[in-house]
Order: structure tokens, then C-alpha cells, then sequence
């Protein structure tokens, strides 16, 4: 079997990019990457030729060719990124051709479902309330909340924002807070982040996201090791070896590569054994697409350690692009889809639909009628 062209969907003008690898055996295979839109575009038409006539069950040695030739086309930028959707497509693809799901061609389940958190962002402020009960209607039993104005703003309002989420939340759910330090120009310190770190500690807040800079290595070694609760990042980090470091200095507590930037599940599942050895949580980010959600599903079914996978709460490219839309059960997780491949059947009407209204993708916040974007 050999792979004989690809269809690049762009449904959001702005971020996310899909591929749909086809093969002489009429079997497909999706992907997905979060990138800007024209650079990954650009970055895919160049790395076709090298893809064009592989074996699709040849994951490794083909997603690992590419990285090898790109040392010098923006390798870790936008190539990276590119990479992730013909990974991602690979092996669904792969898990088509075989009749298995990706979990068991990563090594096997070792559960059937997997814990969720939603993830939405604080501002706008006066609507937060409101989407957190909608959430917990939902059924998520856990709740991340991020950026603006957290972490711009005086300790005493940061803490006051903390104190209503956690009351509209509840005791029982698993609280997160993500302060959005790949923010350009971002001005919280290690001091002023211990200093926050300890009030999120109060209100029982599970992690504490993105806090530093994303290079501030040193610093993110000092405050994991002195804040109460547990420090999370490596949303924007590319490619493995950026991540060791970390690792090494031990500068996180968990970490948080994104399948859809960093070179697919292939690279992922390296960084998930990494972690492992240096006792380092892995929870995939995934404020991405139906196919990076799907893609966390099958890794995080894999592990033996707990985590969560993200679900972008709002997100149409989540939440309606699907033919059978995610559910939560009552407990708050997803199963881990049983079909081939990824296990997912993507609307194309959908995704036609979304492209043609000019469709892209910001914050999926809350909007001006007071609700989610995709109702």
C-alpha cells in the first residue's frame, strides 16, 4: 500500500489546518495541526513530495524523515507543526488498514475511559459564573480556567477572581488555573507567581499553568520547587528535545505537549516516556481540533499514571465538526473510541460550512448573546 496524495481542509482561516491522507487502497487517514494557517499551508506543500509513494504503516521511519530534513526549514516552527497533521494521519491511517484502534497500536489500553477537564478562559469576567454552571451541567467534574486578566492584575483581584470560580465550581471539582504565560511580553516573576501559587493553594487549585515565560528555565526550576501546588507548562515547546532540559532540572510537575504542534503521537508518546522516568505528569494540551482531542484520548488511555485530557469548551472545531459529537458520561470521562484509527468520522458538510462563512478561530470565548460560540 502506498500513499498517493492528500486534501488540506482549511476550516478555520485562522489556526488549524487538516489533512486527509489518501492511499491506493482507497483507506484515509486525518490529521490535524495548530499553526498559523498560511505557514502550515506552506510548510505542508513542501514536505509532500517527501511523503508521496510511502508506506502509511511505515509511521516512524516516515514522520522521523522529515524531521531530519527540515533542520533547516524552520524545524520546531511551522515545519514541526506540519509534521503533527501527517503523523496524526498516519496513524489513523495505519489503525484503518490494521482494524485497531491507535490506542492499542501504541501498546494497549490500560483503561477504557479517560478524565476530562473543560477549559475555557476567565474574560470575559462577568459571564464566568454562568459557564461554569453550564460545565458542571455537562458533567465536568474538573474546570481550567485561563489568561486574561489572571496574572495582569493585583494579587487581591487575582484572588478574588479565584474565590468565585471556586464557588461556582464547587468543592468537589478539580480546579486548574492557567495564567497564560506565552502572553506576549509577559511580566509575572517567579516571586509574583510563588506569591499566586500560594493563594491557589488556599482554594484547593489541583495545577497552576503557564506562570513564567516559556524560557525561563531557572525559573520555572525555582518555583516548582517551592510552590504548593503543582506547576504545569510545555504547551509551545516543540519537538523532544526541547523538552529534556525541563526534565533534567526538574522544572515542572507536569508537562504538556500538544500532539497537533510537536510532531504528532510519535513524538508525544516519546515525551510521555521522558516524563515518566523523571516522575513528571504528562496531561496533552489540546485547546485544538476533534482530532487532537481524539489523538489525546488513545495516548493518555495508554498510561499508567493519571491524567486528563483538555476539551476546548465552545471550540466548533471540538464540538461539532464530528459526525457522533464527544459526550461526557456522569463521571466526567470520555471512552476511548473502539474503532479504527483515531476512531472519529469527520463532518465534511461541516467542515465546508465553517470554510466557506470565512470561518476563524480567536478565543471561543463567550459571546455578545451570552453564550458559547457554537450554539
Amino acid at each position: 500500500m502506498k500513499i498517493t496524495d492528500w486534501t488540506v481542509h482549511m476550516p478555520d482561516q485562522n489556526y488549524h489546518v487538516f489533512v486527509e491522507l489518501h492511499t491506493d487502497e482507497g483507506v484515509s487517514g486525518w490529521g490535524a495541526c495548530y499553526s498559523q494557517t498560511p505557514q502550515a499551508v506552506g510548510a505542508l506543500a513542501w514536505l509532500k513530495r517527501f511523503v508521496m509513494g510511502e508506506n502509511p504503516l511505515e509511521i516512524e521511519r516516515v514522520t522521523e524523515k522529515l524531521h531530519q530534513l527540515t533542520y533547516w526549514h524552520g524545524r520546531g516552527g511551522a515545519m514541526t507543526h506540519a509534521i503533527s497533521a501527517i503523523n496524526l494521519a498516519l496513524w489513523d491511517a495505519a489503525g484503518k488498514i490494521l482494524g485497531q484502534p491507535v490506542s492499542v497500536l501504541l501498546g494497549g489500553r490500560c483503561r477504557e475511559r479517560v478524565p476530562v477537564y473543560g477549559s475555557v478562559l476567565f474574560h470575559p469576567e462577568e459571564t464566568l459564573t454562568k459557564r461554569i454552571e453550564e460545565m458542571r451541567a455537562r458533567n465536568f467534574r474538573a474546570v481550567k480556567l485561563g489568561w486574561d486578566p489572571f496574572g495582569q492584575q493585583s494579587l487581591a483581584d487575582d484572588t478574588k477572581l479565584v474565590r468565585g470560580a471556586r464557588k461556582a465550581a464547587g468543592e468537589a471539582a478539580e480546579l486548574l488555573v492557567d495564567a497564560g504565560g506565552s502572553n506576549p511580553y509577559w511580566a509575572m516573576r517567579m516571586k509574583d507567581a510563588l506569591e499566586r501559587a500560594k493563594m491557589l493553594a488556599d482554594y484547593g487549585v489541583y495545577w497552576f499553568e503557564e506562570p513564567l515565560a516559556p524560557d525561563d528555565l531557572e525559573g520555572y526550576a525555582r518555583l516548582t520547587d517551592l510552590s504548593p501546588v503543582k506547576i504545569a507548562h510545555g504547551e509551545v515547546l516543540t519537538r523532544r528535545q526541547t523538552f529534556i532540559p525541563f526534565f533534567q532540572r526538574r522544572a515542572m510537575d507536569i508537562v504538556q505537549p500538544d500532539a497537533t504542534k510537536v510532531g504528532g503521537l510519535s513524538e508525544s508518546r516519546r515525551i510521555a516516556w521522558m516524563a515518566e522516568a523523571y516522575g513528571i505528569e504528562l496531561v496533552p494540551h489540546g485547546w485544538n481540533t476533534a482530532v487532537g482531542l481524539a489523538a489525546d484520548i488513545h495516548l493518555v488511555a495508554t498510561l499508567h499514571t493519571k491524567s486528563f485530557v483538555e476539551f476546548n469548551v465552545g471550540n466548533p472545531l471540538v464540538e461539532t465538526i464530528t459526525q457522533h459529537p464527544f459526550q461526557l458520561d456522569e463521571d466526567g470521562c470520555l471512552e476511548v473510541p473502539a474503532g479504527p484509527g483515531l476512531g472519529i468520522e469527520l463532518n465534511r458538510q461541516r467542515m465546508k460550512q465553517l470554510q466557506e462563512s470565512g470561518y476563524s478561530a480567536a478565543s471561543w470565548t463567550w459571546e455578545e448573546t451570552g453564550q458559547f460560540e457554537v450554539t
